[in-house]
């Protein structure tokens, strides 16, 4: 299969994590922790899990001139980056994120951005030639706003994908929303978004209806375990996640956005992409980092092959609206899915603590 090209820009960063059975209390200090350091960073993380997941991948990124950036540039290389954009700052360090991880996953993190507040427009500017042969543009939110803006502009400029993963949360503008293809927020974000607090799918319903208003194209709402909420101007449809028993949850929303912009260049139909980075997000909390617990192509297609899929969820006794989760490829719409609000919170309700079970 002919590699897809992908442009990921933004942060790269160290992160320094500790294993500890649960993340401490404002003031509390816990001993008996186990120390990892690994790369990481949101830009590097998707850019690392979009390699890994089989595309060909070019990271916009600034890194400090120090033994973290040196490090990462040579995971980076190892992954089969494009490394020809990546700016070695020589007035900043590189990022760095201090991380715990308790036990039963959760994580609790605190980033130090470095040089990755210093990735500029003019930065994204000189790697124009290479959005002509890219399928898509993915980037987040640990770099400067202005340069997120000006990476859009650029991305519809060429015709392109442009796919927003609005973390870490902060309030963004609509002229910067009208230029999203894809925005990828999880229930946090979503709520900072939006003003809607996403408790259960009701109020999923709401919030990604607010900003498919506000000019998204399209919304992937990610409700961790539970899977992702699609909501455009045709559809309203969960897909369900698969059940694994998480070790670590770090990067598990930078790998479901890394797989998920492969998976679309590669012209898979919208539902069928969303399962395909479910499946790399599921594996990727079982094993501890963010970057390090990315997989490979061959690692998630051998995931897929041994799930068995929630094909239909069909009307009950209550008259609930069908969905079907199974992967229509010619990309259609399933005629029996409905885009009313208040049917489709009806039905996702019957489904939505349902994950998939092995085989």
């Amino acid at each position: 299969m002919k590699k897809i090209s992908i442009i990921v820009v933004g942060s790269s960063n160290t992160d320094m994590t500790i294993k500890l059975d649960r993340i401490p209390r404002p003031g509390e200090t816990i001993l008996g922790g186990e120390f990892v350091t690994a790369a990481g960073g949101k830009g590097a993380n998707q850019a690392v899990s979009a390699a890994r997941a089989g595309g060909k991948v070019t990271l916009i990124a600034r890194v400090g001139r120090d033994m973290f950036g040196e490090e990462s540039i040579a995971g980076f290389r190892r992954a089969g980056i494009n490394l020809n954009h990546i700016v070695r700052d020589a007035a900043a360090p590189s990022g760095v994120a201090l991380i715990f991880v308790a036990k039963d996953g959760e994580n609790s993190i605190a980033v130090a951005g470095g040089a990755n507040g210093r990735l500029s427009p003019a930065d994204v500017k000189m790697a124009e030639l290479a959005f002509a042969s890219a399928t898509a543009v993915l980037m987040q939110l640990e770099t400067p706003l202005e340069t997120v803006q000006a990476t859009a502009e650029l991305a519809a400029k060429a015709g392109i994908k442009f796919i927003l993963n609005p973390a870490p949360a902060r309030p963004l503008p609509d002229k910067l929303l009208k230029l999203v293809s894809i925005l990828t927020p999880n229930e946090t974000e979503a709520e900072l978004l939006t003003g809607i607090e996403v408790s259960d799918v009701r109020t999923a319903v709401q919030a990604a209806d607010k900003l498919l208003a506000r000019g998204v194209a399209t919304v992937i709402l990610t409700l961790g375990a539970r899977g992702a909420f699609v909501a455009s101007a045709e559809i309203r449809q969960l897909v369900p996640g698969f059940k694994v028993n998480p070790v670590d949850t770090t990067g598990a929303g930078d790998t479901f956005n890394g797989t998920l912009a492969v998976a679309l260049g590669e012209g898979r139909a919208l539902m069928d992409a969303v399962r395909f980075a479910n499946a790399a997000a599921a594996i990727s909390v079982t094993r501890l980092g963010a970057q390090p617990s990315a997989p490979t192509r061959q690692e998630i297609d051998q995931f897929l092959q041994s799930q068995s899929q929630l094909d239909q969820v069909r009307e009950d006794s209550n008259g609930f609206t069908r969905f079907t989760s199974s992967n229509r490829q010619d990309g259609q719409r399933d005629p029996t899915l409905t885009t009313d609000p208040a049917q489709t919170a009806r039905a996702l309700e019957a489904i939505v603590h349902l994950t998939v079970q092995p085989p």
